[in-house]
């Protein structure tokens, strides 16, 4: 099968097309014919090896995993004997492993059955973005609208999140890029920042960075006495650490403080996939396999605006 592989890590001149085997299932598995995956900031450091501290995970000298990719959405083409949620011909989606190729592994737990109201592109932009939006926004304890900041809302994490607390009534204030701002309108945001040319300013109840490196005291310093802040990636941190430094900060701090910092690490599972189904898909830009060069570098260059997926084609053998 065609698969995207990287030997080496580096940037996404070390992505190419090649053939690898068609993986077999374990008992437990689920083999996807993959038809859409998504591209998201996982598969940046899958390829990069960043942070440095991630290769004790990841691989200390080369990718131990050569495909990259967990989104996924697809057709089952087989399933273990232990498997009894799904069946060969089932749509679904969800995150399994390597799925920037034409088939990919994944556990029942981490699938679910595809609407018939979402295309397999739609499908394949929800999981890891989703699921870790719908963790950043921490439940509601009352009806009443609150002030919610999201920085880098023109992203895949960004955008979802603009759209949830959107949904569940909340006040929403969008950071971004100048050549982002009309999406982020669209994803539902009552208010845009551009942050080239101006500064963050207001007080709120809640708010979730995405992918920046803001000082800790920057960002408390938004943050009502009570307030909570939800800290997703990092990518400008140190070369080693990363964004890590920043949430080990925040978990060292919050004991101390009134106001919450919390960094949680999301995995996604069928209840938040359920969760997701029935809001607006934030789908971008698509790519086939054999440019999935061309998506990373824009990813890395923050050119995406929602989410940007893979695509295979219907007749993969």
């Amino acid at each position: 099968m065609k698969a995207v592989v990287h030997n080496v890590y580096g940037d996404a001149d070390v992505l190419h097309i090649d053939e690898v085997p068609k993986p077999t299932v374990k008992p437990n598995q689920v083999l996807v014919r993959v038809r859409a995956a998504g591209v998201d900031r996982g598969a940046w450091h899958m390829m990069t090896g960043l942070p440095l501290v991630a290769r004790l995970g990841l691989g200390l000298r080369a990718p131990r995993n050569r495909i990259p990719g967990l989104d996924l959405a697809g057709v089952v083409e087989a399933v273990g004997e232990q498997v009894t949620d799904f069946a060969v011909g089932d749509e679904v989606f969800g995150e399994g492993s390597s799925s920037w190729a034409e088939y990919a592994r994944a556990k029942p737990g981490r699938l679910l059955h595809k609407p018939a109201h979402l295309s397999f592109e739609q499908a394949a932009a929800i999981p890891t973005s989703g699921a870790t939006a719908l963790h950043m926004l921490t439940p509601k304890s009352t009806q009443s609208t609150r002030e919610v900041l999201v920085i880098g809302a023109g992203g895949g994490v960004g955008s979802f999140t603009v759209i949830l607390a959107r949904s569940q009534g909340d006040h929403v204030t969008a950071v971004c890029s100048t050549a982002k701002i009309d999406a982020v309108r669209r994803f539902g945001a009552d208010r845009v920042i551009d942050y080239t040319s101006e500064p963050l300013t207001g007080s709120y109840d809640l708010i979730v960075d995405i992918g920046g490196n803001r000082p800790l005291s920057t960002l408390r310093a938004l943050l009502k006495p009570t307030g909570t802040l939800s800290l997703a990636g990092g990518e400008n941190g140190g070369r080693f650490f990363g964004g890590l430094e920043r949430s080990l900060q925040a978990f060292a701090t919050t004991p101390f403080i009134k106001q919450k910092l919390r960094a949680p690490i999301v995995i996604a599972g069928r209840d938040d996939l359920a969760a997701l189904t029935d809001i607006e898909s934030p789908l971008g830009s698509t790519y086939p396999l054999s440019e999935a060069a061309t998506a990373m570098r824009e990813l890395a260059a923050g050119r995406i605006t929602g989410k940007t997926v893979l695509t295979m084609p219907a007749d993969t053998d």
